[in-house]
């Protein structure tokens, strides 16, 4: 046996016992003839002693350099009094190295871990280097430990764990598919799944009535932070429930990974709807520890001499509103221009504005902007009582098509709380319900899309309805947020063959292309299905929270860049001419050389 203890794991409960640890030269130090080793493991440090009376292990240990691989043979005694480190679990002892055995040399690295300086390119390029860090350690660590905690509390609640398919059609699911060609079957293609959605309703309308898989995921999008084109969910479908029953097995879930693993009491969730959520934050997945909040204002400023408020506010598809930043006053006017250029990235035309300087005691005079004069004193007393402003506050403004005033307001809202220092620190989690069912969308002429997807149940299970006023039905949709972060969605789904076929119809998924993408499903339907919903939590987000990180590559062992590009071993690459014929594709493009 190699190993006796885990360098972490040393400590006074073993002062005049003979262990063995293995693991990584950290650091190597001469003091004065003494030879100092910092060793690293998976459970951390150990700081190892070499005396010259030791002649060969000192000899040995005289050689070792920077992540070289040993195995130290020693005793554990106290430090010295005065050299304690108590950020170490091993820092009241120290072991004094009798044996060195070396097990693998290493080439310098390309940086140490303890490097935070290192670009993320270089530190994914050579990963394996990375991920000895202690903290991609400990995140990994987190990771196993908040899975095997779901499967556990999973099992408790009678789900059964069932692989579905990764090789498996491409189905509108609002990313591109990534693509496998057929061999077998030539000009055919494979798609990896988004999601298992249509696999986990098929299992219910199996009978098997509580699943739940770690399901692997992909999507060919765009990326950011909390985005990688192969991902990781908790996806989970159940029968015979509603929609209270299920948020309330996934709220239970969360409430105890985050107490279990963090001790952290996430409380009783609020629910909010949509609409309050758009209205009062801008934002589906509103960040509740920020205390700033959208007040809509156009039914006090319709009638001003002020065209920019004056037009939306007469028109049905517009907002006109306000946000209110206490203590605002002393933003210098740089720092508003700057805001201004921000919200311009969201749509915005500008961001108008008023300084609260005295209105308790002058009134109009008492405020400062280019368009006081514009509105009328009933229009500024209103949106002074309405948003609460104080003397020494300020009030921006947005005036445009509704979606674009609550992109712009909604980010400008998180910003001022990070940059002003009002977001508490904390969490705070909600569920947004109550979504409309189909959403306008005024690109390519116009159509109705889904905020979900297309087997979102409606709350009036009624086909003609959904055919009748598709604009006012309310979807049994649900997001669980996490400090405005969305953690997971899902929803009741439709078990109904003629309330599916009304949705693709307004959908516009034509008779074809139903038949063609989903005519399993509508087949399997028609032959008893329970009524069944679900929900994915986003694992690697929920990691990436728990961490304290800022992206999920952070969490995930080996991530791609925001290129979809993986450092590590250059993929995608080319496939050669042979590998192609086979597959019976052609390529247009030649790929760059590696």
């Amino acid at each position: 046996m190699l190993r006796s203890h885990y360098c972490g794991q040393v400590n006074e409960t073993l002062v005049g016992q003979t262990v063995s640890v293995c693991g990584w030269v950290h650091r190597r130090r001469d003091h004065g003839g003494v030879i100092f080793i910092d060793l690293r493991d998976r459970e951390g440090l150990l700081q190892c002693v070499f005396d010259p009376d030791a002649v060969e292990a000192f000899g040995a240990a005289d050689k070792l350099r920077s992540e070289y691989v040993v195995q130290i043979t020693g005793r554990v005694r106290p430090r010295p009094a005065g050299t304690e480190n108590a950020n170490l679990g091993s820092g009241k002892i120290e072991l004094l190295g009798k044996e060195v055995t070396l097990l693998n040399k290493a080439e310098t690295p390309p940086f140490h871990p303890d490097d935070e300086t290192v670009g993320e390119e270089t530190r994914l390029k050579y990963r394996y280097i990375d991920l000895r860090r202690p903290q991609m350690q400990k995140n990994l660590r987190l990771r196993h430990e908040v899975v095997k905690r779901i499967r556990n509390f999973m099992d408790a609640k009678g789900f059964v764990d069932v692989e579905t398919p990764i090789l498996t059609r491409a189905t509108p699911e609002g990313a591109r598919d990534y693509l496998v060609p057929s061999r077998t079957h030539p000009g055919s293609f494979f798609a990896l799944p988004q999601s298992p959605q249509l696999f986990k309703q098929l299992l219910m309308m199996s009978g098997l009535d509580r699943y739940y898989q770690i399901a692997r995921c992909f999507r060919d999008e765009d990326l950011r932070a909390d985005r990688q084109p192969e991902f990781t969910q908790l996806d989970v479908e159940t029968s015979f429930l509603s929609q209270a029953e299920i948020m309330a097995i996934i709220e239970e879930l969360v409430k105890y990974l985050f107490l279990d693993v963090l001790g952290v009491d996430l409380g009783t969730l609020p629910h909010m709807s949509y609409e309050e959520a758009m209205r009062r934050y801008g934002s589906d997945k509103p960040d509740l520890r920020n205390p700033l909040e959208l007040v809509d204002v156009k039914d006090l400023l319709n009638d001003v001499d002020f065209k920019v408020f004056a037009g939306p506010a007469n028109d049905p598809k517009c907002r006109v509103t306000a946000l209110r930043v206490p203590g605002g006053a002393k933003l210098p006017r740089s720092k508003i221009d700057a805001y201004t250029e921000f919200v311009k990235l969201y749509g915005a035309k500008g961001l108008a504005y008023i300084v609260v300087n005295e209105w308790s005691s002058k009134g109009r005079d008492g405020l400062q902007s280019p368009i006081v004069k514009n509105i009328h004193d009933r229009g500024l007393a209103g949106v002074i009582e309405r948003t609460g402003a104080q003397d020494g506050d300020l009030i921006f403004f947005g005036a445009d098509k509704s979606q674009v005033v609550s992109d712009a307001l909604g980010a400008l809202r998180l910003k001022l709380g990070n940059d002003l220092g009002l977001t508490e620190k904390g969490w705070k989690a909600l569920w947004v319900v109550d979504w409309p069912m189909f959403e306008w969308d005024e690109r390519e002429g116009g159509r109705w899309v889904s905020p979900h997807h297309p087997f979102t149940a409606p709350k009036q299970f009624d086909a003609q309805a959904i055919r009748n006023n598709p604009g006012e039905i309310v979807s049994q949709g649900y997001d669980i947020v996490l400090n405005g972060i969305e953690l997971g969605g899902g929803s009741v789904r439709i078990h109904s063959s003629e309330v599916q076929q009304a949705v693709f119809d307004l959908l516009g998924i034509t008779p074809d292309e139903q038949q063609e993408k989903f005519g399993f499903l509508l087949e399997a339907l028609s032959y008893g299905a329970p009524p069944h919903g679900g929900l994915a939590i986003g694992i690697d987000r929920m990691i990436m929270l728990m961490a304290g990180g800022s992206s999920i590559r952070e969490v995930i062992a080996f991530p791609k860049t925001q290129t979809a590009h993986d450092p590590l071993t250059n993929a995608p690459g080319a496939v050669d001419a042979k590998q192609l014929r086979e597959l019976h594709v052609r390529s247009t493009v030649t790929a760059p050389a590696a």
